[in-house]
C-alpha cells in the first residue's frame, strides 16, 4: 500500500468533524472515508456525504459478511468502515482520513500497518459541555450520556501517536496538517511513492 491512512478520534463535541473538514479544504490530496451508520441523519446531513445511513438489519448483514474493517456500537448506534473501499484507496496511493471512535481506531491499527493515529481533546470538560449544548440537537439526557462517555474515551488517548488540543481551531488545523505532512515524509511512505529514487541511491 502506498497511501497514508490517518485516523482522527475525539469525544463527541471536541470538534473532530470541523477540524477534519478544515484539513480537507486545505489539502485536496486527502480523501475522507464515509462510514456506515444506523443512526438517523441530523439536519443538513446527506446520505453518502457525512455517512451512509442504513438500517440495523442491513448493518448486521454487512458485518457478518466481513464487509467492515472496523465497527462499533456508540451511544446506541452502530458505525462501520468499508473494508473493500478503504483497501482500494490505499492500494491506489490515496491518502485517506477516518473520523472514528477509539475502538474503531484500535481495530484499524490491527488491520493495517503504518496507520497514523490522532486524538483530539477539548480545552476543558466545561468547554466540551458548552459545545454539546451549542449544537442544539441533543436532549439533556443525550448530553449527559455523552459527557459521561467522554471521560472513558479520553482514558484511551495514550494509545494514539499524536494528541491535538482543539482550543483555537486554526491552530488545531495547522497541527493536524503538520501530522499529515510528517507522515508523508516517513521513510516507508517516501520509498513506496518514489521507488525510482531509492533504487538509484541503493545501487551498488
Amino acid at each position: 500500500m502506498s497511501g497514508t491512512l490517518l485516523t482522527v478520534t475525539a469525544p463527541s463535541g471536541a470538534g473532530k468533524t470541523t477540524l477534519v473538514h478544515g484539513l480537507l479544504r486545505r489539502d485536496p490530496g486527502l480523501r475522507l472515508s464515509v462510514s456506515y451508520t444506523t443512526r438517523a441523519p441530523r439536519e443538513g446531513e446527506r446520505n453518502g456525504r457525512e455517512y451512509h445511513f442504513i438500517d440495523v438489519e442491513s448493518f448486521h448483514k454487512m458485518r457478518e459478511a466481513g464487509g467492515f474493517v472496523e465497527w462499533a456500537e456508540v451511544h446506541g448506534n452502530y458505525y462501520g468502515t468499508s473494508r473493500a473501499w478503504l483497501a482500494e484507496q490505499l492500494e491506489q496511493g490515496r491518502d485517506t482520513v477516518l473520523e472514528i471512535d477509539w475502538q474503531g481506531a484500535r481495530q484499524v491499527r490491527e488491520a493495517f500497518s503504518g496507520v497514523v493515529s490522532v486524538f483530539v481533546l477539548p480545552p476543558s470538560l466545561a468547554e466540551l459541555e458548552n459545545r454539546l449544548r451549542g449544537r442544539g440537537t441533543d436532549s439533556e439526557e443525550v448530553i449527559a450520556r455523552r459527557l459521561r462517555a467522554a471521560h472513558g474515551e479520553m482514558r484511551h488517548m495514550r494509545e494514539f501517536a499524536y494528541v491535538i488540543i482543539n482550543e483555537h481551531l486554526p491552530t488545531a488545523i495547522d497541527d493536524l496538517a503538520a501530522v499529515v505532512r510528517a507522515a508523508r515524509l516517513r521513510y516507508i511512505s517516501q520509498h513506496m511513492r518514489y521507488p525510482h529514487y531509492f533504487a538509484f541511491f541503493t545501487q551498488d
